[in-house]
């Protein structure tokens, strides 16, 4: 197997397909779901962004199609699209579930976030860092 690999590595097929976008494309773009997946185990829920998510996953999944559909098929581009799609899924489960579903009144009832400095939905974050930037903007009188 690893020699009809290397015989395979030398020929100038190989080399059409590595020195392609074909090739480099997918390869660049696995930037997004290595940081997608680094994310779910390293990012607090609080700083998740809903919107960038779930149009990060939605775009994965209409170019997961078009991996499928372009002639030759782009395994590698599919794949890639696949695990951002996935990576991104859930980090909208994680998402819904922390701003939707009681994950951020757990989190505040086992003391792991100060009730008052919060804000209860991503709106309401929105309005707070609006205000504390009013706040500290130095006063013109």
């Amino acid at each position: 197997m690893a020699s009809a690999f290397f015989q395979w590595a030398k020929s100038p097929k190989a080399r059409e397909y590595f020195f392609s976008t074909h090739f480099w494309g997918p390869v660049a773009n696995w930037g997004l779901p290595i940081a997608a997946m680094s994310d779910l185990v390293g990012k607090d829920e609080e700083f998740i962004s809903g919107s960038m998510t779930t149009t990060l996953a939605v775009y994965s999944m209409v170019f997961m199609r078009f991996a499928w559909r372009v002639q030759p098929r782009n395994y590698l581009l599919f794949a890639c699209h696949a695990t951002n799609a996935t990576a991104q899924l859930m980090q909208d489960a994680r998402f819904i579930n922390y701003w939707y579903m009681g994950g951020r009144e757990k989190k505040i009832q086992a003391g792991q976030l100060p009730v008052d400095t919060q804000p209860s939905t991503p709106a309401q974050s929105e309005v707070v860092k609006a205000v504390k930037k009013i706040d500290t903007a130095p006063s013109e009188a």
